[in-house]
């Protein structure tokens, strides 16, 4: 399919974001997820759309793996998302993901399909205009309404249970790096 192999673009971050997210950890990085932020980051700083799979043991750090590549995203000036399975994993990622966010600074919102219409539209304008940098949701993401400013990276966890259209259908207009944690 030709989808699966549009050209990407050189997402580079600068690292201040990060920065500010780790410094409220409370804990460091362990040495594998520092050596997979890197390689990621590496990846994404390529002009080759990345598809890329982030393996680990439940409780590895993945989600936060994932976040930090995210960051690289915004860092550029971009946006990513984090697509979940199913309401309850992306309402866990949110709250993972959530403080984090606002130690770096960076607005973050939630899209799944029982969002009320009011904060569905308002989630929607914030994509659409740039102003959410971040989202967490559902496969409420890859509806037809929703249209992302510059969605530079989509994060699809347990992508397995998508189906491969589902994971792989990105927004108009969207040429994102991928990344399976």
């Amino acid at each position: 399919r030709r989808v699966l192999f549009r050209s990407g673009r050189a997402t580079r971050g600068d690292g201040r974001l990060q920065k500010r997210a780790l410094a409220s950890l409370p804990f460091q990085l362990t040495p594998s997820q520092t050596f997979a932020t890197a390689e990621i980051a590496a990846d994404m700083a390529k002009p080759e759309r990345m598809v890329r799979l982030l393996q680990g043991d439940v409780g590895s750090g993945k989600t936060l793996v994932a976040f930090l590549a995210m960051l690289t995203a915004v860092e550029s000036g971009a946006q990513a998302a984090l697509m979940a399975p199913t309401e309850l994993l992306a309402r866990q990622h949110f709250a993972t993901i959530a403080p984090l966010a606002e130690a770096a600074g960076v607005p973050v919102a939630l899209l799944t399909g029982r969002d009320g219409q009011k904060q569905k539209r308002e989630t929607l304008g914030g994509l659409a205009d740039g102003s959410i940098k971040l989202v967490v949701g559902t496969h409420a993401l890859v509806q037809d309404d929703v249209e992302f400013d510059d969605l530079a990276l989509a994060v699809v966890d347990e992508q397995h249970r998508f189906g491969v259209t589902s994971a792989w259908r990105c927004p108009r207009r969207a040429t994102p790096s991928i990344c399976w944690p």
